[in-house]
């Protein structure tokens, strides 16, 4: 969702292995750890070192970047006419509306690619055609610190009204950031598309034309504004400049009431010994009838050919120990059926149960549609602005409605 954890900096250079090959194929990819200890380079070091000790002709030589930077980085490499072989990124759909990409059937087994989570596939196809290939999924809960709502004497909300209530209660008992509200650059798609839902919108309509700037997106973001922010109770930081991967941090140093948040936040309060709790988005009048998707995807490139080599390798990405050591790793979600079937059997995976069995009537963002990219990078730019003070949802959501329709030409 999707989508991610990431860090600062780059990451490259793994896979490296000694002598001659006779094709080279580079892969860039987003990081998904935490921290240099758990970075996703020691995944794909693994996974490659793996691969490569059995395909000696085959050298794979894979760039790292933090989820801040890999779609820039990738969008850098492609205007230079340099695109990588394959890339594990946000979106695909505008490299696939320019006929970059290879088509997944051009690639995968017919094994491999008919095990992906079928409402994922189709969330990787373009005018029915898949270019897109899902990579890691999630969805999206409110966790709540358990603690803290002790102390302020609230039990968790089901509504709007709940929430800005607790909320309230929780600043009363000098609770730093009573609610989180990560609108900062990094995943800002996510937090507004889970309030977007919530408010019985999105941003599409019921036959998928965007519809950013409808009347209850915009009074969803009023609330927001006038609600939560403006009354103080989202906490220190700006919510335009809290990005989420800090405000997870912030809530397992105990510092946040509640927050919307996917499955690897669990390991992070773990280590720290928050004791948390989970329940449904809330809604404006009721829990929400809508939960919030995410999906990562993996593409490839045509511009260098090799496009035997890259199925071959993408075929051993997909396998099930492979889908299956990513997810646990990073406490996602598999986007294949087997490794899903596996996760939902396995007593080690029950904790991620609640996600898993959410994901199959989850909403995910519109990544076919060719406006998506465009979209979801000015997204992250101005949607701070709607909930700052002297800010119009209004305005900012009108304006992001337009970027849509100037993308999508």
């Amino acid at each position: 969702m999707v989508a991610a954890l990431g860090l600062t900096g780059v990451l490259g250079g793994c896979g490296a292995g000694s002598g001659s090959s006779d094709v080279t194929l580079h892969l860039v990819a987003a990081d998904y750890g935490t921290s240099a200890a758990n970075s996703s380079r020691k995944y794909w070091d693994a996974l490659i070192d793996k691969y490569e000790a059995d395909h000696p002709g085959v050298r794979i030589e894979a760039d790292v970047y933090s989820w801040n930077d890999v779609d820039r980085k990738v969008k850098e490499m492609v205007d230079a006419g340099d695109p990588p072989d394959m890339a594990q990124i946000g979106a695909y759909s505008d490299y696939a509306a320019e006929g970059l990409l290879y088509r997944a059937d051009d690639l995968l087994s017919i094994p491999v690619q008919a095990d992906f989570v079928s409402q994922l596939a189709e969330a990787g196809r373009v005018n029915g055609v898949q270019y897109g290939m899902p990579f890691a999924s999630s969805t999206r809960v409110l966790f709540y610190n358990k603690k803290l709502f002790a102390e302020a004497g609230i039990t968790p909300p089901r509504t709007w009204a709940q929430l800005a209530a607790d909320a309230a209660a929780l600043k009363a008992k000098g609770v730093k950031y009573p609610y989180a509200l990560p609108l900062g650059p990094e995943e800002a798609q996510a937090e507004t598309m889970q309030w977007l839902l919530s408010g019985e919108g999105g941003y599409t309509d019921s036959v998928g034309s965007f519809n950013i700037d409808s009347s209850s997106n915009v009074e969803t973001f009023t609330w927001l504004k006038d609600e939560l922010v403006g009354k103080g109770l989202t906490g220190p930081v700006p919510p335009g400049k809290l990005n989420r991967a800090d405000a997870f941090k912030a809530f397992a140093a105990g510092d946040v009431g509640m927050l919307n948040g996917h499955p690897s936040l669990m390991a992070m309060a773990e280590k720290n010994d928050v004791e948390y709790g989970m329940v449904p988005t809330p809604g404006r009048e009721g829990r929400s009838s809508a939960t919030l998707g995410v999906a990562d995807w993996m593409m490839a490139f045509k511009k260098n050919g090799h496009r035997e080599e890259i199925g071959d390798f993408l075929d051993f990405v997909y396998g099930e120990e492979q889908v299956l050591a990513f997810s646990r790793d990073y406490n996602l979600l598999p986007v294949t059926t087997s490794a899903s079937r596996t996760m939902a059997e396995a007593e080690q995976d029950k904790h991620l149960k609640p996600f898993l069995d959410q994901l199959v009537t989850s909403e995910l963002y519109p990544v076919g549609d060719r406006a998506w990219a465009a979209v979801n990078a000015a997204l992250k730019k101005q949607i701070g602005k709607a909930v700052a003070p002297g800010g119009d949802p209004e305005t900012v959501l009108s304006n992001l409605q337009a970027t849509a329709v100037r993308a999508g030409q």
